[in-house]
């Protein structure tokens, strides 16, 4: 945690509330996200017990799975789901616009432009919690190498035919979800936490409710007041008025509503199946569908505060203003999905379970200079965020008192900037810093701390090729400028090997019989 935030976090307790931790939105908010508010059962990880989703705040869709441990109300769960998920991605895959890519020519070798399709959108899905960004990966996982009938007609318990391509979508959202500051598969909480400072731990800090309880407590209350009665107020009944973001349950909730109603629900599928006439068969079927509304009902009310939050705190991020270099991130997030579109639409086969080692380099890689470019960024786009790299001395402020020209041995002009600063940089004999010209990073070095306590850079960069500095390029006496000791672009890592030259000692080449087998058929997937 860095100064800044540990002081913010200070300030909050002290002022009841929740403090700034930012002046603009870091992340990109879509103008029609899918909001997906997953619930399971506890017991057995991952076996759904509904969801509210959809992409109008006043129009959910209700999905229940009235007896979770039933492998086919499991498949009619994930079928209703792709049935939202699908045509809410599918909306994105056709509008493209035309872009550059740099590609290798197979004969040459060389980077070649060439022109590409790239969607010009792409969709968005916020879940309540870090949980639930792990839920969507776990439905992913358990999804994508289902088979279907068509695909293999002698296949025990066949999948709905969009279930594995739902499962291959999740998955991708699932990744892309690790990627520092991609926004294809956001979590409320996350993106709440990552502006607002609050006087709560920052496990707290996962619990919705209680986290916009500090952003926008009631009138007359503090945050750390509306807070506790948010995690631990109940009812008469004993039931949480404001119910966890998901996708556990409250104990008590299990115990006193749900478990009584799926029995209820189980006992009515048992007299529906024992009927042995017409009107039996009628009055069985009229208490399955009693008990099934009860299940249904239960499960909205503890999602339905879930949602409402979650809305809630997209409203609150969409009062700041978007940051300057929020949309970069974002293309790279619409590069992203198209490239998966594009591999489904080559019938490519699903996400393995397990990347080779190669892959896994290269995602790691990636995963770094996308979390160095986003820390960046973010002090770009933000006068409080550079505060804080201010203050750990990553970066500083300074006024320019005196440019003296000076020339390298070709001529080339090598300008002296003598400034004045009142912050604290960690400076030494050569250091490079930085500064934003025109969108891009211009470079000094620092060269030596004068008797009074400026400091003298050289300026190496971004002057143009002529003997005279291009017009702009030098700064002049008495500008302020703020100068970071980190890059603004993030630096290329070493090329790795293709996966067919992956050496002994990670593997070697993955093999090429190596195909993913279809999930093994299991116990608990019969009752």
């Amino acid at each position: 945690m860095s100064l800044i935030s540990t002081l913010a976090r200070m300030e909050a307790v002290e002022a009841g509330r929740a403090q700034p931790l930012a002046t603009v939105r870091h992340r990109h908010l879509s103008g029609r996200p899918l909001v997906l508010v997953p619930l399971t059962t506890s017991g057995e990880a991952g076996a759904p017990l509904g969801a509210l989703v959809g992409t109008d705040p006043a129009e959910p869709r209700l999905l229940v799975v009235p007896q979770p441990r039933d492998r086919d109300l499991r498949f009619a769960f994930l079928a209703e789901l792709a049935d939202e998920i699908l045509p809410y991605v599918d909306s994105f895959t056709g509008d493209v616009e035309a872009a550059e890519r740099n590609e290798t020519d197979p004969e040459t070798g060389k980077k070649v432009k060439v022109e590409v399709e790239l969607c010009a959108d792409a969709p968005q899905v916020v879940v309540p919690s870090r949980a639930g960004i792990e839920y969507v990966r776990l439905l992913g996982r358990s999804t994508r190498f289902r088979r279907t009938a068509e695909q293999d007609p002698d296949t025990p318990f066949p999948a709905p035919p969009r279930v594995p391509l739902l499962g291959r979508w999740l998955t991708h959202f699932g990744e892309r979800a690790r990627v520092p500051g991609s926004s294809l598969l956001v979590a409320a909480t996350d993106l709440l936490n990552r502006h607002w400072a609050t006087g709560q731990s920052s496990l707290e800090d996962q619990h919705l409710g209680a986290l916009l309880a500090w952003i926008d407590p009631p009138a007359g209350g503090t945050g750390a007041e509306a807070a506790l009665r948010a995690e631990l107020a109940r009812d008469a009944r004993g039931q949480l008025l404001c119910p966890p973001a998901g996708p556990a349950t409250d104990p008590a909730f299990d115990n006193k509503l749900l478990a009584p109603a799926i029995e209820d629900y189980d006992r009515a599928r048992q007299a529906l199946g024992a009927a042995e006439d017409g009107g039996a068969a009628e009055d069985g079927l009229a208490a399955l569908h009693r008990a099934e509304r009860e299940v249904r009902r239960l499960v909205l009310s503890q999602l339905e505060p879930t949602w409402e939050a979650v809305w809630r705190a997209l409203g609150l991020l969409r009062e700041l203003p978007e940051g300057a270099r929020v949309a970069e991130r974002w293309t790279r997030d619409r590069w992203s999905f198209t490239g998966h579109r594009d591999r489904i639409a080559a019938g490519e086969p699903p996400q393995p379970r397990r990347d080779d080692a190669v892959t896994a380099a290269q995602k790691l890689a990636a995963r770094e200079q996308a979390q160095g470019r986003l820390e960046a960024q973010e002090a770009l786009d933000d006068p409080l965020v550079m505060a804080g790299r201010r203050l750990s001395g990553e970066a500083f402020v300074a006024e320019v008192v005196d440019v003296a020209m000076a020339y390298t041995e070709k001529n080339r002009p090598r300008p002296l900037l003598t400034v004045r600063t009142d912050d604290r940089p960690h400076l030494g004999a050569g250091v490079k810093v930085y500064r934003s010209l025109d969108a891009r990073p211009q470079t000094a070095e620092f060269v030596e701390h004068e008797p009074d306590g400026s400091l003298v850079l050289r300026l190496l960069d971004k002057m143009g090729r002529s003997k005279e500095p291009a017009e702009g390029s030098v700064p002049e006496k008495g500008e302020r400028i703020v100068w970071t000791l980190f890059e603004h672009d993030q630096r290329v890592g070493a090329t790795l090997p293709d996966p067919e030259e992956t050496p002994w000692t990670h593997g070697g080449p993955p093999r090429a019989d190596a195909v993913e087998p279809p999930d093994a058929i299991t116990p608990e997937d019969v009752l």
